[in-house]
């Protein structure tokens, strides 16, 4: 059973910074790709960056130029650095792994940006 262990997020300020880390059970190397999605009150889950097992990275609109997704191979954690924060950030942020035979999520962790 694969696991995807997230930590970091909370309160921030606007213009702040956050870090999230999403800690697998397994070998990062053995997922085709990771990233990050969120979901807002009221709003579908959506993409917000993704990084591959070459390191190639690409980052939703929104988020481009603030956000760094980037992945600890030794560690088998992945990573979102999160600045120049904005209130409309604010959600709830999801870890994912694909491999050949699944998707796989983190338990989720709350960032809230105040004004």
């Amino acid at each position: 059973q694969v696991q995807l262990v997230q930590s970091g997020g909370g309160w921030a300020q606007a213009g702040g910074s956050l870090r999230l880390s999403c800690a697998a059970s397994r070998s990062i190397f053995s997922f085709d790709a990771m990233g990050w999605y969120r979901q807002a009150p009221g709003e579908q889950r959506e993409l917000v960056a993704t990084i591959t097992s070459g390191g190639m990275t690409d980052y939703a609109d929104s988020v481009k130029g603030r956000f760094t997704v980037s992945r600890d191979n030794a560690k088998n954690t992945q990573y979102l650095q999160m600045n120049s924060l904005k209130p409309e950030d604010t959600a709830v942020y999801y870890c994912h792994a694909d491999d050949t035979w699944r998707d796989y999520w983190g338990q989720g962790t709350q960032v809230i940006v105040s004004s």
